[in-house]
């Protein structure tokens, strides 16, 4: 499908995603620093905007609050309460046409490569 890019990991040990957060604060990723934000009802891990449509995320396939250990690293648009609403918003008063920005943008084809290698980066912690 056009403008997303999926990539699945498995850990060896259960994480909720704030344990997840702190195994990997510190390690230096390709897409920048991760942060832990609260998006609509989910927390999820993210890493710095490249712009509105086109950020890396980590999501647990368990939730908030159960440990799990099934993640996924996606190219979503920008994570945060106020930042959904004004991205509905703006894909509203365009038709749509603003979400397009995740799939021919100038930042698409690079932040789908930042998911590749934070996968990568993240297989090779052996968590």
């Amino acid at each position: 499908m056009l403008g997303v890019k999926i990539k699945n990991f498995t850990t060896k040990e259960k994480y909720t995603i704030e344990e997840l957060f702190e195994a990997i604060a510190e390690h230096p990723f390709t897409a920048g620093e991760p942060d832990l934000v609260m998006h609509g009802a989910a927390k999820i891990i993210t890493f710095p905007p490249l712009d509105r449509q086109n950020q890396v995320w980590i999501m647990s396939f368990s939730g908030n609050t159960k440990a799990g250990n099934k993640f996924s690293i996606q190219k979503m648009e920008q994570a945060g309460v106020g930042k959904m609403v004004g991205n509905m918003v703006a894909n509203d008063l365009t038709g749509n046409l603003f979400g397009l920005g995740r799939v021919f943008g100038s930042h698409s084809k690079e932040c789908e490569r930042l998911v590749e290698e934070t996968w990568k980066e993240i297989n090779a912690l052996g968590l």
